[in-house]
C-alpha cells in the first residue's frame, strides 16, 4: 500500500528576493550559460587537446562523454537534496565545484586527469541545474513573469550550447586550456553574486533519508545513459552488450520505482505522475528533445558529407536553427498567456513536423533559403514546446516539491538527448546499409566497411580511388538521404502524434 507524505512543515524565511527576482534571474542564467557551454565547447577544441595530452581513441571518447554522463543520473539525487537542505546551498556548492573542476581541466598533465576533471565538472553540473529552475519556481509567484523568465532560461539553455564550439574555436587558439580556465574568473565573480541574491533556505522538517533510493537512481540512470550512448554509437562495447546495459538500468529503475511507491518518505515522490499536466509536460520535453538532438546530428552529418560543406560552413547553415530557438524561447513567454499551454506545446510540436516534412522530397541537392526556412521552423518549434512544457511542469506542483519536478524534467531532457541520437542514429545506420548496392571494383571487405556508415564509404571510396571511389560516394549519398528521410519520416509521424495526445491530455488553459 502506498503511503504519501505530507507536505513537510516549512518556516519561511523573510523574501527578501522578491524585490530583485530578475537580478536573481541574471545569476540563475550565467551559471546555466556556464554549464550548457561547457557541455559542446570541446567539440572543436579536441584536435589541439589530443595533440598536447595524446590520449587513446577510448580515452577521448571518455573525455568528451564523462561530462553529460555524469550530468544525468545525478539530477534527480541533487534536486532531491535540494528540496531538503537548500536550494542556495547547493547551488553555491555547485559553482565552487565547477570552478575547481574547471581549473583541473585546463592543467591537467593527461587524459586520465582531464576525464576525472569532466566528471567533476558533471557533478557540479547536476548539483546547479535542478536548482535554477527550482529557484525560478520560488522567487516568480506571479504566473506571467515566471513564463517570461522561463523564457529566458530556456533560450539561455539553448543559446549555450550552440555557442560552444564557437567559443572553443576562438579560445583553443591561444592554448587548449583556455576553454576551461575562461570559467574560473567568471565563477569568481558569480559565487559572491549568488552568496548575496539568492533566496535563503527554508526550514524542513527533515526525514530519514533512503539511501539505497538513491543509489539505485544513480546507477539506475546511469545505465540507462551509456546504454542509450553505445545503443548510438558503439565506440566501447558491442550492440549486444550495450542492449545489456540499458535492461540493466531500466531493471535498476523499476525497483526504484516500486522502493518508492513503498516508503512513506520516498527520494523521489512519484505522487506528481499522478497529475496529468505534469506528466504530459514531462513527455513533452522527453520527446521534443528526443528529436531535436536526434536530428541535429543527422542534418549535420547530411550538411557536410552529402552537400560537401566544411564544418565551418555546416555550423553557419544550422545557425537559423539556433537563432530560431532563442527566439522561440523569448516568443513563447508571450504566446503562453494569449494561446494557453495546450494550444502552445502541442502548436509547437506541430510547427516542428511541419517544417520536417518538405525535407522528405529532396535529394543531395543544396537548397540554401528552403533549408533554412526549415530550420527557422524546427528550433522556433521546439523552444516554444519546450519552454510550455516547463511552464507545465513548474505550475503544476507546489513550490515545495519544486526541486524533484525540476529534477525531472532536466532527467527527461537528458534522456532524451540520449535516446535521439541512439534511436534515430540507429534508424539510419539500418535504412542505410541494405540500400548501398554493391559497386564495381570495390571488394566486398572494403563494401562491409562503406555499409557501416557514409563517413566509413568516404573513407574506403578515398582509399580504392578512381572511377569506383567516385561510384561508391555517389551511391553511399543517396543511401543515406533515403535513410534519412527514413529516420525524417519517423520523426514527423513521432511528433505529429505527440502534439495531437498533448492537445488531447491537457485542459484548455
Amino acid at each position: 500500500m502506498t503511503v504519501t507524505a505530507p507536505a513537510p512543515k516549512a518556516r519561511s524565511l523573510p523574501q527578501p528576493h522578491q524585490g530583485n527576482r530578475w537580478a536573481v534571474l541574471v545569476v540563475l542564467c550565467v551559471s546555466l550559460l556556464l554549464i550548457t557551454v561547457d557541455a559542446t565547447v570541446l567539440h572543436i577544441a579536441v584536435p589541439a587537446l589530443t595533440a598536447a595530452l595524446e590520449p587513446s581513441s577510448v580515452q577521448l571518447l571518455w573525455i568528451i562523454d564523462a561530462y553529460s554522463l555524469v550530468v544525468a543520473p545525478l539530477l534527480i539525487l541533487f534536486g532531491a537534496l535540494g528540496d531538503r537542505y537548500g536550494r542556495r546551498r547547493l547551488v553555491l556548492a555547485g559553482l565552487a565545484v565547477f570552478g575547481i573542476a574547471s581549473a583541473s581541466a585546463a592543467f591537467a598533465p593527461n587524459a586520465a586527469t582531464l576525464i576525472a576533471a569532466r566528471a567533476l565538472l558533471g557533478v557540479g553540473g547536476a548539483m546547479i541545474m535542478p536548482a535554477t529552475l527550482s529557484i525560478i519556481r520560488q522567487v516568480f509567484s506571479d504566473r506571467r513573469e515566471r513564463a517570461i523568465a522561463l523564457g529566458v532560461w530556456s533560450a539561455v539553455a539553448a543559446a549555450g550550447a550552440a555557442v560552444g564550439p564557437l567559443v572553443g574555436a576562438l579560445l583553443v587558439g591561444l592554448w587548449w586550456g583556455a576553454v576551461f580556465l575562461v570559467n574560473v574568473p567568471i565563477l569568481l565573480a558569480l559565487l559572491p553574486a549568488a552568496a548575496r541574491l539568492l533566496p535563503g533556505c527554508e526550514r524542513r522538517e527533515r526525514h530519514s533519508w533512503d539511501t539505497l533510493s538513491a543509489v539505485l537512481s544513480v546507477l539506475g540512470i546511469l545505465a540507462v545513459a551509456f546504454g542509450l550512448k553505445e545503443a548510438g554509437s558503439g565506440h566501447l562495447l558491442p550492440v549486444g552488450a550495450s542492449l545489456a546495459v540499458l535492461a540493466a538500468g531500466v531493471a535498476l529503475l523499476v525497483w526504484f520505482v516500486r522502493r518508492q511507491r513503498a516508503l512513506a518518505v520516498p527520494l523521489l515522490d512519484l505522487e506528481l505522475f499522478r497529475s496529468r499536466a505534469f506528466t504530459t509536460g514531462v513527455a513533452g520535453v522527453l520527446l521534443g528533445v528526443f528529436a531535436l538532438v536526434g536530428l541535429q546530428l543527422m542534418l549535420a552529418q547530411y550538411l557536410q558529407l552529402v552537400l560537401g560543406d566544411s564544418p565551418l560552413r555546416a555550423a553557419f547553415r544550422m545557425l537559423p536553427l539556433v537563432l530560431a530557438a532563442v527566439c522561440g524561447g523569448l516568443a513563447a513567454a508571450h504566446l503562453l498567456p494569449r494561446l494557453g499551454l495546450r494550444a502552445t506545446m502541442s502548436g509547437g510540436l506541430g510547427l516542428v513536423a511541419l517544417s520536417l516534412t518538405p525535407t522528405l522530397t529532396w535529394g543531395v541537392e543544396s537548397h540554401s533559403f528552403v533549408l533554412a526556412c526549415c530550420f527557422v521552423g524546427i528550433g522556433f518549434g521546439v523552444q516554444v514546446a519546450l519552454l510550455a512544457a516547463s511552464d507545465t511542469i513548474m505550475s503544476s506542483v507546489p513550490e515545495w516539491r519544486a526541486g524533484g519536478a525540476a529534477a525531472i524534467e532536466e532527467t527527461a531532457y537528458e534522456l532524451g538527448a540520449g535516446m535521439g541520437v541512439a534511436v534515430l542514429g540507429t534508424i539510419t545506420t539500418i535504412a542505410y546499409a541494405p540500400a548501398l548496392p554493391s559497386v564495381p571494383g570495390v571488394p566486398e571487405s572494403g563494401m562491409a566497411q562503406a555499409r557501416q556508415s557514409l563517413a566509413s564509404a568516404a573513407h574506403v571510396a578515398h582509399e580504392v580511388g578512381g572511377a569506383s571511389g567516385a561510384v561508391l560516394v555517389r551511391e553511399a549519398r543517396w543511401a543515406f538521404v533515403n535513410a534519412l528521410h527514413t529516420t525524417v519520416a519517423v520523426s514527423v509521424v513521432l511528433l505529429a502524434a505527440t502534439a495531437v495526445a498533448v492537445a488531447m491530455l491537457l485542459r484548455r488553459d
